[in-house]
């Protein structure tokens, strides 16, 4: 029996080409953008699930509460915290502090050759307690976890940074030198992680290192607070989180005293890290993974509507045989069965279509979203392509059996269903009205990415972000970097050089308590500094509108602040602060405000400027700025880069374009508007399929009147308006329908930023004449091909 009815589907399939084909590839690219957001996402939400501890690992946070009323959220934590957790606190099972580093050089020694090779590393090192390995799972290839990192000037490589330093040579007893300064022996050997981790360490260094690597590093400073740090633990119960929650308070109070209100600690479950983009570190918003999956089901649901409607307006042409089955005492059921079967056959072709689509784009969607993904079969994986064509034939199939096996034999016989105008198969008119409000809502959100990110990329920053070279420094080589500075001054095409310690506009923000004009406490607030010589302002264009630039010093010893300080203090003319004393928590002094400068973003667009000060400090200068003109670019670099080799010759010359360094604040941004690109692209495709074959079907039902309206005159465009008249009116009720739901959600990723667009009117007329425009030329296809028919022909049509 049920070979018969895959027979007769089979039939039925191919006598109706079309038909056939339109489902089949509407359905296929609804399914293959469903597979492509299904391993996206899955990526996100498995990310570090590896570790046989997850649900037992949490993050301690420290935020900062200020006196202004205001919250700084970050991720790290104070060194001596590690220990506390692990002496005090019996709920604590285990804790490593990670301290990230960021610009190590590391060299090795080459065979036969003089000079080592150095490789400037910008991520992917860090020191580690011990106790790291106790809490996440590594494969361990050579070496013992208990005791690879135990002592000091050791380390651990994983496989492919093993190859990267020696090649196939093995690594253990090898010597790495750090920051040409350090040497550190290898005693381990790990396997690569996988690629769902947050923590990809390639170089474990030991934390006893931190004395000879970091000198300056003051391991019991409670107060020592940097963005590199982590410290993380692993509880013997998970819910002992909230105990150890309430016991922060008295801890904060023991080791800050009067701050104790200030610094306050959190402790922060494993898998909510990834998604916690406010504290910095986090890679995408959790509720961005769950709008992404209402789109992928949206683009199925897309493209089920198309199979519903096409086998909708099938209806009139099947209904005799129905009628003829019904007769000859065929049942419900098995009609049900029967046209069941059919929809069986075009989804498993469409799923194999899919998944041939999933197969070739992968690669090029990897590159697009700068995620390494790939088809793993685990346990989810199966059930997702288990259940997707189940529920896929369900849905499309369910109610258009339901419909062709309802007929009434006698009706079905005389032909009396109608599927044009009528109101027979008003679910037909609603569902066309829901596909293209999707399409309307993507099309919106696309726009409005978009709008935003030109924005960002077109605000005026407060400084000059183009033409800017960047170029990393050693630190605490003061002479030197005066006789570079000297040395490419004499360079036609440099305009300014500048050191500081970051630019403008950095990822990170360094800053910290200040006192004002001889007043005994310490502002409720801390101010930003940018520790910068005296060329910081014409290198960067930043704008002085008040007092005078500060003359050039190794140390601090007058100071440049922003309007944002300036108003917070209270004054209003910039003349006025002039001249009042301000005391950093770097200096143990007060000294003079001598100028006032224009305010600029320190961070991305997301945040206010805050209140900021320009000081020299040439200790922490780690940045150089070098301003070039438009002219013989590479010539400049080339000779900025044998200048470097000349002066600094055990260094790793690296550069980059200050505006490549700002565009990565909006890393995030970037790649949502990719996403909506590309499944607002495919949610297109897919209605202008179904709209293609709704108005061919309307067209093959409508053959005769159309050749008897061209016989009593009607002209080609009148006859296009007829045709076209329908869909029109239900795509502009769906561009009503979307627009408001729209407005809403993309109004509250809006607020996300600081600094932002409006969703303005003329946003959704574009989006709207996109919608009607598409439906247009794809209704006007087969209008126009029906209003040039030979009228004779049309005529003879059964």
């Amino acid at each position: 029996m049920f070979q018969n009815y895959l027979k007769i589907a089979g039939r039925n399939l191919l006598a109706q080409r079309t038909y056939t084909a339109l489902n089949t590839i509407g359905m296929a690219v609804g399914m293959a953008g469903a597979v492509l957001i299904f391993l996206y996402v899955r990526h996100h939400l498995s990310t570090d699930r590896h570790h046989s501890q997850f649900e037992k690992i949490y993050r301690i946070n420290t935020d900062l509460y200020l006196e202004d009323g205001s919250i700084e959220y970050n991720p790290e934590a104070p060194l001596p915290l590690a220990q506390v957790l692990r002496t005090d606190y019996p709920q604590v099972e285990n804790a490593a502090f990670l301290i990230m580093n960021r610009d190590l050089t590391v060299s090795v020694r080459q065979r036969g050759q003089a000079a080592p090779l150095r490789i400037r590393e910008a991520k992917g090192t860090g020191l580690v307690e011990p106790t790291w390995f106790k809490i996440w799972d590594y494969e361990w290839i050579q070496g013992n976890p208990e005791n690879a990192l135990l002592a000091p000037n050791t380390a651990v490589l994983t496989q492919a940074w093993a190859k990267k330093y020696f090649g196939d040579t093995n690594p253990i007893g090898q010597v790495l030198t750090l920051n040409n300064k350090t040497e550190v022996t290898i005693t381990g050997l790990l396997a690569d992680a996988p690629p769902t981790t947050d923590l990809n360490l390639g170089l474990f260094i030991s934390m006893a290192t931190l004395k000879g690597l970091y000198p300056e590093y003051e391991p019991d400073n409670w107060y020592y607070l940097n963005s590199t740090n982590r410290l993380y633990v692993t509880l013997r119960q998970p819910g002992a989180a909230a105990s150890i929650r309430q016991t922060f308070p008295a801890l904060s109070q023991k080791q800050y005293g009067a701050d104790a209100d200030i610094f306050r600690f959190g402790i922060q479950p494993l898998r909510e890290v990834h998604f916690d983009v406010a504290r910095g570190g986090g890679a995408i918003r959790v509720s961005l993974l769950w709008s992404l999956g209402i789109v992928g089901l949206l683009l199925v649901v897309a493209a089920c509507i198309n199979f519903i409607n096409l086998a909708t307006v099938q209806a009139l042409r099947r209904s005799k045989e129905v009628g003829i089955r019904k007769t000859l005492g065929s049942t419900r059921v098995q009609l049900i069965r029967q046209f069941l079967s059919e929809t069986t056959l075009v989804i498993l072709a469409a799923g194999g279509l899919a998944l041939l689509l999933v197969a070739v784009s992968l690669p090029l969607f990897t590159r697009w979203v700068q995620v390494d993904l790939s088809f793993r079969l685990d346990g989810l994986t199966v059930a997702f392509f288990s259940l997707l064509p189940v529920l896929v034939i369900l849905v499309a199939g369910g109610y258009p059996a339901l419909v062709l096996s309802g007929f009434s034999p006698r009706a079905a016989l005389q032909g009396k269903f109608t599927t044009g105008t009528g109101s027979r198969f008003t679910v037909r008119r609603a569902l066309v009205i829901v596909q293209f409000a999707v399409c309307q809502a993507l099309l919106l959100a696309a726009l409005v990415v978009a709008y935003q990110i030109r924005f960002i990329r077109n605000a005026d920053l407060g400084f000059r972000k183009n033409g800017v070279v960047v170029v990393s420094v050693p630190p605490k080589q003061n002479q030197k970097l005066d006789a570079f500075r000297q040395s490419l001054s004499q360079y036609p095409t440099i305009k300014s050089i500048s050191f500081s310690h970051r630019p403008p506009s950095s990822d990170q923000l360094f800053g910290g308590s200040f006192k004002f004009d001889g007043k005994p406490d310490w502002e409720p607030y801390p101010i930003r500094d940018r520790l910068a010589d005296a060329n910081y302002l014409s290198t960067y264009g930043l704008k002085l509108i008040a007092g005078r630039n500060i003359q050039p010093s190794d140390t601090i010893r007058e100071y440049l602040v922003n309007e944002t300080l300036l108003h917070k203090l209270g004054f209003r003319d910039p003349q006025e602060i002039l001249g009042k004393n301000l005391q950093y928590h770097l200096s143990s002094v007060p000294l003079p405000v001598v100028g006032v400068v224009k305010d600029f973003h320190q961070k991305s667009l997301r945040e206010e400027i805050g209140p900021c000060i320009i000081a020299s400090q040439a200790d922490w200068y780690s940045r150089a700025g070098i301003w070039i003109s438009g002219q013989e670019t590479q010539q400049t670099l080339d000779h900025i880069r044998q200048t470097w080799l000349r002066f600094f010759p055990d260094e790793v010359f690296e550069y980059q374009y200050l505006d490549e360094q700002l565009a990565q604040f909006y890393e995030t941004e970037t790649l949502l508007v990719r996403l909506i690109n590309t499944f607002t692209g495919m949610a297109i495709l897919i209605c202008c399929l179904g709209l293609y074959g709704l108005v061919s079907q309307v067209v093959v039902q409508r053959t005769k009147e159309i050749g008897i309206r061209k016989v009593l005159g009607a002209s080609v465009n009148s006859i296009v308006a007829l045709l076209s008249r329908e869909f029109l009116l239900l795509v502009l009720l769906a561009i009503v329908i979307a627009s408001p739901v729209a407005w809403y959600f993309l109004n509250q990723w809006l607020q996300n930023f600081v600094y932002k667009v409006s969703v303005e009117w003329w946003l959704f007329a574009v989006a709207g004449v996109l919608a009607t425009g598409v439906a247009l030329l794809t209704v006007s296809v087969q209008s126009i091909r029906a209003a040039l028919m030979n009228p004779v022909k049309s005529l003879k049509t059964e």
